[in-house]
């Protein structure tokens, strides 16, 4: 933690610090004011306070903490000290100050009056998104004073640590408040624009299926891997979606018979599954911990939720190319159809909407054909993760043109 006396040529010099750092300089010339410099090269203004705070037995806290003033160098040296001067007098007036129709502020009405009154089916993922990425640049920020190049700053952060896919995301959410926020407000225009985006759409429609050699390799890890690759092979058995798969509890498996949850505003499920028995296999192997109702478990009575960090551990085992959870959906229904399984069956067991006349007309369950349909799925796949001896064959990449 460097401490120096800011000048605008020293401020200018500042080089940014390796990848994954950041570096607070503190200024001589005004106690409490900090500038960050972060290895994307980025310089930003805060000030430091400190938080009161009791611990659980009653003892004080002093808990430092910082504030963000500006991005240098629209906000300059000078000002930066003004600015800090006028924080630190108050700091709890100037937050209190702040919040009065601050993002958070405006993106909790949001959340409230529109995503919680319409039920939206995505409501834990966009808070999810708001406390990790946008809150901690946007918290106290006057909501009008976020211009475009606020947002491109923000995606730039997100897409360098977490890639452009995760950046979309946030700036779909973001974008639909302040397009909401636009609706109620005769004088505001939203600063997202068209071409913001960072990946291209075309792209992300996938075609990737695990060829047999893959599948075999990857049963074969997930065999060390506990709750996520046990986790793994039923998302692939099963064809069903990840969250679906990682939110079943105990209870809505009864008799061989998988009761698969309904959600508000669902389009649909595959609704009750009868599955095979190297799925119930895999499912009984589970340890049931007490106070934790999911039969893959995660931490403190909560589904499984350690995707990431789980998938990369399993890629670590693997010499296989990339791939991503939802493939194994893919990988299923095309199982399906190699192993002969009837399509109309086969969308009925990814819980396809059957759309026309047929959706509404044909009220038959299929119960028993989805329960052939998961069997013969089950069989192939056995016969691909253990063939019989002397009866594998190494399939031999394509060159790439």
């Amino acid at each position: 933690m460097p401490i120096k006396r800011l000048t605008q040529e020293g401020v200018n010099k500042l080089k940014p610090p390796p990848k994954g750092k950041q570096v607070d300089y503190f200024d001589a010339g005004m106690p409490g004011l900090v500038l960050r410099v972060n290895y994307g090269g980025a310089k930003v203004w805060r000030a430091l306070y400190y938080l009161k705070r009791l611990d659980k037995n009653g003892n004080k806290l002093t808990i430092p903490t910082t504030h963000k003033l500006g991005r240098y160098p629209v906000l300059g040296v000078k000002e930066a000290r003004e600015a800090a001067r006028r924080f630190l007098a108050n700091p709890q007036k100037a937050l209190a100050d702040a919040d009065a129709g601050s993002f958070e502020v405006e993106a909790e009405k949001f959340m409230r009056m529109h995503v919680q009154a319409n039920k939206l089916r995505w409501q834990a993922e966009i808070e999810r998104c708001l406390a990790k990425y946008v809150y901690p640049a946007w918290q106290h920020r006057k909501f009008r004073d976020i211009k475009r190049g606020d947002v491109t700053a923000l995606l730039d952060g997100i897409q360098e640590r977490h890639g452009a896919r995760q950046a979309d995301v946030v700036l779909a959410i973001v974008r639909k408040i302040m397009r909401w926020y636009q609706s109620r407000e005769d004088d505001y225009i939203c600063p997202v624009v068209p071409g913001m985006q960072r990946s291209n759409g075309h792209d992300r429609k996938r075609k990737r299926i695990l060829d047999d050699d893959e599948i075999r390799l990857l049963f074969k890890a997930a065999a060390d891997c506990g709750t996520f690759g046990a986790l793994v092979k039923t998302l692939l058995l099963t064809a069903q979606r990840k969250d679906k798969v990682a939110s079943m509890r105990w209870e809505d498996v009864v008799d061989g018979e998988w009761r698969i949850a309904s959600e508000a505003r669902e389009k649909g499920n595959a609704g009750s599954l009868r599955l095979p028995q190297l799925v119930l296999d895999i499912i009984a192997a589970q340890p049931r911990i007490a106070g934790n109702p999911y039969v893959f478990a995660g931490r403190g009575g909560s589904a499984f939720n350690s995707f990431s960090q789980r998938k990369h551990e399993l890629e670590a085992q693997l010499k296989i190319q990339p791939w991503v959870i939802h493939d194994l959906r893919r990988t299923a229904r095309s199982l399906m159809s190699r192993a002969g399984v009837n399509d109309h069956h086969a969308e009925r067991c990814l819980g396809h909407v059957i759309g026309g006349v047929k959706g509404v007309y044909d009220r038959h369950d299929y119960q028993p054909e989805m329960k052939h349909a998961y069997d013969e799925l089950a069989a192939l796949i056995e016969r691909i993760a253990n063939p019989p001896e002397g009866n594998v064959t190494t399939m031999r990449k394509k060159k790439r043109a």
